[in-house]
């Protein structure tokens, strides 16, 4: 049996050339070694990042992909604040931030971290999950006159004739340029505080009804609710078109 076995160093080719060493087991399979670059090893196929598709090729987080719309965003306020420990003070950062299509979707959002970007980062995210759908006439302004109230802040809103531009300020403002609104009319009392003041603004926004949808609700044609004073149906239901 000593004799039948030759050892790897001492094989040879027919020519008499040395046989490098394979690595390979019984069938001429190749054995699993640890070796980097070697068949069956570890190296180039252990399955790193680049080849298990990690981080640097994973794609965009569920729900970041808008659709290919563009999206108007506003950022409206930046709050710091620090805690004190026992190395010192620990800043952190507040956003709030108004998101919009400018045809007729909006929302807003808050987000909090310890740097500015990612708490912007954070409440662009949140506004895009909370956009709501507002009714516009002419895709300008509004149906009607409303009324908004959170806390202390009480928002009133009213539709106003092309050319008016958009009468607010402040954080109302962005919420109407993000909306696509061109004309409104707005006056905000009680408190100057922006969250209060967006959330007054959104209550106002979603009480907004368009003409088309009390006619479907009340089982009346649109030229029924708007042709009040003689005005003719086809100009009514013109007047009534949502964008």
């Amino acid at each position: 049996m000593a004799d039948d076995i030759i050892p790897t160093e001492a094989a040879a080719s027919p020519d008499g050339a040395p046989v490098p060493h394979d690595n390979r087991g019984p069938g001429g399979a190749p054995r699993g070694g640890r070796g980097r670059g070697g068949p069956g090893g570890g190296g180039q196929n252990r399955g790193g990042r680049d080849n298990r598709g990690g981080r640097d090729n994973r794609g965009g987080r569920p729900g970041s992909d808008d659709g290919g719309e563009e999206l108007i965003e506003k950022l409206v306020h930046i709050n710091r604040v620090s805690k004190t420990v026992k190395g010192g003070k620990r800043f952190g950062f507040a956003a709030l931030v108004v998101v919009g299509d400018g045809k007729g979707r909006v929302g807003f959002g808050h987000g909090k971290a310890r740097e500015v970007p990612e708490a912007i980062s954070k409440a662009t995210a949140a506004a895009k999950k909370a956009m709501v759908r507002v009714p516009l006439k002419d895709g300008r302004t509004m149906h009607h006159d409303g009324r908004g109230h959170f806390g202390a802040g009480l928002v009133t809103i009213r539709s106003a004739p092309a050319g008016t531009g958009i009468i607010a300020g402040g954080p109302m403002r962005a919420v109407f340029e993000a909306l696509g609104v061109g004309d409104v009319v707005t006056k905000s009392v009680g408190t100057s505080n922006p969250y209060n003041m967006i959330r007054a603004t959104f209550e106002a926004l979603t009480a907004q009804v368009s003409p088309k949808s009390v006619a479907q609700r009340r089982g009346k044609k649109i030229a029924d609710l708007l042709g009040r004073g003689g005005a003719e149906a086809p100009q009514a239901e013109a007047d009534a078109i949502v964008e």
